[in-house]
């Protein structure tokens, strides 16, 4: 496959994966409403805490600030196209553990239904493109 033929894919799945997880950012701090799936930091909470069951409340709340974090961090990096692989490994091992998480505390619908898995093997299929075109990567001929 050519460069060619990868530039607008690669560039989409990109974008895709970013806005899609900067959305789920945006929902949890109020940004999509109340008839969004959390509509705010306090129902993220405590939909972390289902998921988290295992974990004592503490450490389920601090995994909700990280998850977040680590859900701005990443997208940001996939926009940019700066450590692209880096960010989109860090995105794929993200996604599967909200995707192993959901389905242990949730069942298989839930991860289905958000297409969470999908997410997860999108991000890792980035993660292993030769090169990244329209970056900061491909600027500075960094990988």
């Amino acid at each position: 496959m050519t460069d060619k033929n990868i530039q607008f894919p690669q560039l989409f799945l990109r974008l895709a994966l970013s806005v899609t997880m900067l959305s789920a950012v945006a929902d949890r701090f109020g940004f999509w409403g109340k008839d969004s799936a959390w509509g705010n930091w306090e129902n993220f909470e405590n939909y972390t805490q289902k998921l988290t069951f295992f974990l004592p409340e503490s450490l389920s709340v601090f995994s909700a600030y990280t998850a977040t974090f680590f859900e701005i961090l990443f997208p940001l990096m996939l926009l940019a196209g700066w450590k692209t692989r880096i960010a989109a490994c860090g995105a794929g091992f993200l996604l599967l553990v909200f995707a192993l998480s959901m389905t242990i505390a949730l069942g298989c619908k839930a991860p289905l239904d958000y297409s969470v898995w999908v997410g997860s093997a999108a991000a890792f299929l980035l993660a292993v493109q030769p090169k990244y075109l329209f970056s900061i990567d491909q600027l500075t001929n960094k990988l």
